[in-house]
């Protein structure tokens, strides 16, 4: 009975010893399997945070090539929003600046430095064309001339204004009507067409507010002059 005994306790002995080292090895093995996931894991570069999507000056699409001023422009929205004109992704007209108004908004840049140089507004519904026809005899060769309409733009235009903002590189000032919208970059002294310019006709038809056409948005690269 001794010897049972004995072969028992033994036999627990035995027993308990290797499931000491099965559970020590166990806990060895999970060990080893943290450190090398928390070795892997530093070893791997992770980003910390996502990549920002690219802004290009103004909002534009895409940036302009050297020796370009970046500009984007809206007309104004029936007669409630005033025209929007950025150039090099500075502000020069709006609401906001307060430096806007109904009939004719213009913005004369620099042609080699792109310093804004003058900005107005004309009213062409209750005002005179005499003052903007005055505006547009003094600009000087080589300026950039930015154009934005505002409710009504073309009521009091007359022949004489018609031809100097065609001189300017317009297509589309011989037809403008009332209440179109029209957007226009041109330049004094252009030899061309410009090819920065948008128009829509006010039409009951197509009018996406009661009275008004929908907003023009444009944006361009317009190249700086090098002479």
């Amino acid at each position: 009975m001794v010897r049972a005994g004995g072969i028992l306790k033994l036999a627990a002995l035995i027993f308990v010893f290797l499931l000491a080292v099965f559970l020590a090895f166990q806990l060895l093995e999970i060990n080893m399997d943290f450190n090398l996931s928390s070795m892997m894991s530093r070893s791997v570069p992770v980003d910390e945070a996502p990549t920002k999507p690219v802004r290009y000056k103004c909002g534009l699409s895409k940036s302009c090539p050297a020796g370009h001023f970046a500009f984007k422009m809206a007309s104004g929205a029936a007669s409630v929003v005033g025209p929007r004109i950025c150039l090099e992704d500075k502000l020069i007209m709006s609401s906001v600046k307060n430096n806007v108004g109904r009939g004719i908004n213009i913005a004369l840049v620099h042609g080699r430095t792109g310093d804004v140089m003058k900005t107005d507004f004309f009213d062409m519904w209750a005002g005179d064309v005499a003052p903007l026809i005055k505006f547009l005899k003094e600009i000087e060769e080589g300026t950039v001339v930015m154009m934005a309409s505002f409710d009504d733009p073309s009521t009091k235009l007359n022949d004489e204004a018609r031809k100097l903002i065609a001189d300017l590189g317009s297509s589309v000032i011989t037809s403008l009507g009332f209440r179109d919208n029209w957007i226009f970059v041109g330049g004094k002294g252009i030899k061309t067409k410009s090819p920065f310019e948008q128009h829509i006709k006010n039409s009951a038809d197509t009018n996406k507010f009661e009275g008004w056409p929908e907003v023009l948005e444009m944006e361009g690269c317009v190249p700086q002059r090098q002479d």
